[in-house]
């Protein structure tokens, strides 16, 4: 008897999980905030070998110590990513977080970028010529085009080789209506 009640709670539980993981597979991307009025190309994109470079350049040959200095470091394959994204007058990237970090530049029109941890919900206005780093937190961000005009944006990212480069998430709550 001991032994069917044992088989009748693992069974319980099984079905348990399955339903928390069905249930979790379809809620969890309908509250996923989908971007709209985006559309990207991908310019060019390549794989490397880990990455361990550091350079550092004298920018004031009449004082030594004045170098400018730069350091990428991986820790195994790493995929980059040059795309083009334009974003329609209205657009937004919804909120997602990337896998790796993100080199920006605004080329043309005016991002608006809004933090997943900032619980003020403070705009960055990114005007055209700007730049900015998305280190790719899990917290995650959300980038609109408020202007008139079309925004592009330039973007350059190094993810884990094989991975996706954006993650959907749902609004973080302290935002509210801005998707």
């Amino acid at each position: 008897m001991k032994t069917f009640s044992k088989l009748k709670l693992k069974l319980v539980s099984a079905i348990a999980l399955v339903v928390a993981g069905v249930t979790m597979t379809i809620i969890l991307p309908a509250r996923a905030t989908p971007q709209a009025g985006v559309s990207s190309v991908t310019v060019a994109h390549g794989a490397f070998d880990e990455i361990d470079i550091f350079a550092k350049t004298d920018i004031n040959s009449g004082n030594p110590t004045d170098y400018w200095k730069a350091m990428i470091n991986t820790k195994g394959a790493t995929h980059m990513y040059v795309i083009q994204n334009t974003v329609t007058p209205g657009g937004s990237f919804g909120w997602h977080h990337h896998t790796g970090p993100s080199l920006v530049i605004v080329t043309a029109g005016v991002a608006t970028e809004y933090e997943g941890n900032d619980p003020t919900c403070t705009p960055h206005v990114r005007p055209t010529g700007s730049t900015f780093v998305d280190s790719g937190e899990s917290t995650g961000h959300l980038v609109r085009n408020e202007g008139n005009v079309n925004l592009v944006v330039t973007v350059v990212r190094f993810v884990p080789e094989g991975a996706v480069q954006r993650l959907d998430l749902p609004n973080p709550g302290y935002c509210p209506g801005l998707n």
